[in-house]
């Protein structure tokens, strides 16, 4: 019996630590938004791909999976990103970010403006460690559905390649 007390105790306090390392929802949204907002006012990384319409930073790891008019799927791993672009909105228009606010309510909405740039971060928190995030500027947009412990690194990584969109 001892035994079995000893081994819960120590189940329990596995958990409890286990609990403590992993990141909050409002400590991920936070560091988020300090995050993009920085990538946002960054210079823009060097374009490494192109299709017709636009130039675009990819990161490494980073598969263009299909292309349409206006969007890009890409692939990291299991991970899938919606690109989208509106060729007539440029990088101070509201009209993308006003139409996506419309669609669903969302946890985080954060705005930046720098110099003739509009830049946005939304979060909807799906459950508890899934959410939806938009990075975007403008007329550009790129969706994902991130794991809220990475909700930082990737939402910095989807601003990298939203910055770094140029139209044709």
């Amino acid at each position: 019996m001892r035994r079995f007390h000893r081994i819960a105790m120590l189940l329990v306090l596995a958990l409890f630590l286990m609990g403590g390392c992993s990141s909050s929802f409002e400590e991920e949204k936070d560091a988020a938004r300090v995050e993009v907002e920085k990538v946002f006012q960054e210079a823009p990384k060097e374009a490494n791909k192109e299709n017709e319409d636009i130039r675009y930073y990819l990161p490494f790891g980073y598969e263009i999976e299909k292309e349409t008019p206006n969007n890009i799927i890409f692939k990291n791993g299991t991970k899938t990103y919606i690109l989208f672009y509106n060729l007539q909105e440029d990088a101070k228009s509201k009209v993308v970010l006003d139409a996506t606010l419309q669609q669903k309510e969302f946890d985080v909405k954060e705005q930046f403006k720098h110099g003739d740039k509009l830049g946005y971060l939304l979060v909807k928190k799906n459950s508890n460690q899934l959410n939806e995030v938009i990075t975007g500027i403008g007329g550009v947009k790129l969706t994902s559905e991130v794991k809220t412990n990475n909700l930082k690194s990737e939402a910095e990584i989807m601003m990298q390649i939203v910055n770094s969109v140029q139209f044709k």
